[in-house]
């Protein structure tokens, strides 16, 4: 799952991303209003971590742009204002959640995963497809009850897989959605086939069979057949 933090206190960003990235998430940071509206125009985020007061800018303005660009994105608030107005504000525009600092990391984890969740599984909290069953929140993988064991990058290709049932997705989709920003200096998409192979070999030795399907000069997708 890849994030988008907007923060601009050095020691509290530092700690929000040793931490969101030792829980498997890929992280992106912005530190002002500038840089945030760059990303949120050229990149798609599963969920973005706002804060309201930045330098350079309202972070009320960057949530409306960025639910104009993206509206499927989760948008978790976080900020030390914590008036009404401002509630309201942020949930009128289409925030999904509203945290106020300070706030322990637990917490914000588990709102994180549960707007995840809504956002992409209906909110569900395990997710049936074909032979697979997920239980996001422990990342365990089940074919016909037996485990599969996967890498992290296995793991979060088979959930972006599972979000988009159906739709071509492109090596460079897939790409970005796994590195982040990081990829734009790869020289080449290998480690994406070197990915997909593995999972789908994973997969078919638990006997999920032809589940992702290679769309030849287009990209991939998530087979319901």
């Amino acid at each position: 799952m890849k994030l988008l933090l907007v923060e601009d206190e050095p020691a509290l960003r530092s700690t929000l991303i040793e931490s969101l990235r030792q829980s498997g998430y890929v992280v992106e940071v912005a530190p002002d209003f500038v840089q945030a509206y760059e990303k949120i125009r050229l990149y798609r985020y599963d969920c973005v971590l706002l804060d309201l007061t930045l330098p350079g800018g309202n972070g009320l303005d960057l949530l409306r742009a960025l639910k104009a660009e993206n509206p499927a994105a989760g948008v978790l608030i976080l900020t030390a204002r914590d008036t009404l107005e401002d509630r309201v504000a942020g949930l009128d525009l289409g925030a999904d959640d509203y945290l106020v600092k300070p706030f322990h990391l637990s917490e914000l984890n588990a709102r994180l995963r549960a707007i995840i969740r809504r956002r992409q599984f209906q909110g569900q909290h395990h997710i049936v497809f074909r032979d697979l069953l997920v239980w996001p929140e422990r990342a365990e993988v089940l074919v016909h009850g037996e485990s599969v064991a996967l890498t992290r990058k296995e793991y979060d290709l088979l959930l972006y897989l599972l979000a988009n049932p159906g739709r071509v997705l492109t090596k460079e989709a897939i790409a970005e959605h796994l590195c982040g920003d990081a990829v734009d200096t790869a020289d080449t998409f290998d480690f994406i086939y070197t990915h997909l192979k593995n999972l789908r070999k994973k997969l078919q030795e638990k006997g999920a069979d032809n589940y992702i399907r290679t769309m030849y000069g287009v990209g991939y997708k998530l087979s319901g057949e």
